[in-house]
């Protein structure tokens, strides 16, 4: 559990835009993942992280990704598939100088390519880096 005065790692959630009962995948999970952001977003949905075998329509998809993963492209065909039609796609990659760091101009190549667009970059715990990608269509639906 997270405790109650770490608002560094227990807004996270906020700042990803969680918020309780949302329905959370998480894919490419590892030994390296940030353990307390994981428990700051289960603690705020009340529930566990679904797997990547999940078949529920997702909200909100946690994607660690590392340098060495393989084609970013690929996972993130993959993950849009069980996302809501408004649902968000974090991009979860280590920060500069952390093993498996991502170039940004890698995530801002491979965004287009599958019909994404990047809305937000911020920082996710002391090792990670969070991109914020949403379907076009979804990011104009928002601003209405």
């Amino acid at each position: 559990m997270v405790a109650a005065g770490d608002a560094g790692t227990a807004g996270v959630a906020e700042s990803l835009g969680i918020k309780p009962d949302m329905v959370v995948q998480e894919i490419g999970w590892d030994e390296d993942v940030d353990d307390d952001v994981r428990a700051a977003i289960e603690e705020t949905i009340g529930g566990e992280l679904l797997d990547e075998d999940a078949q529920e329509v997702i909200d909100v998809v946690l994607l660690w990704w590392r340098d060495n993963d393989g084609d970013l492209g690929d996972a993130l065909v993959d993950a849009r598939g069980p996302l809501d039609e408004n649902g968000v796609i974090w991009v979860l990659t280590p920060k500069t100088g952390q093993p498996g760091h991502v170039e940004p101009s890698d995530i801002a190549e491979a965004v287009p390519q599958v019909g994404l667009a990047q809305t937000a970059n911020i920082s996710v715990g002391p090792g990670w880096l969070g991109t914020r990608l949403v379907s076009p269509k979804s990011s104009k639906a928002k601003q209405r």
